[in-house]
């Protein structure tokens, strides 16, 4: 019984670690860049081309 307590309590640590994480990285507009992704894929054609030209 007490293995599960040490369980809880060490579940709900990293739970709370992953919460801590995933609020620092908002806060530090980690995803502030939510469409270049989406626009340098349409533009990788383009520069592949200019990679194999040189």
């Amino acid at each position: 019984m007490s293995v599960l307590f040490l369980l809880v309590i060490v579940s709900i640590a990293v739970a709370g670690t992953f919460l801590f994480a995933f609020i620092w990285s908002v806060r530090t507009n980690q995803y502030e860049d939510s469409k270049g992704a989406a626009m340098r894929m349409l533009y990788d054609d383009e520069i592949q081309k200019n990679l194999y030209n040189k």
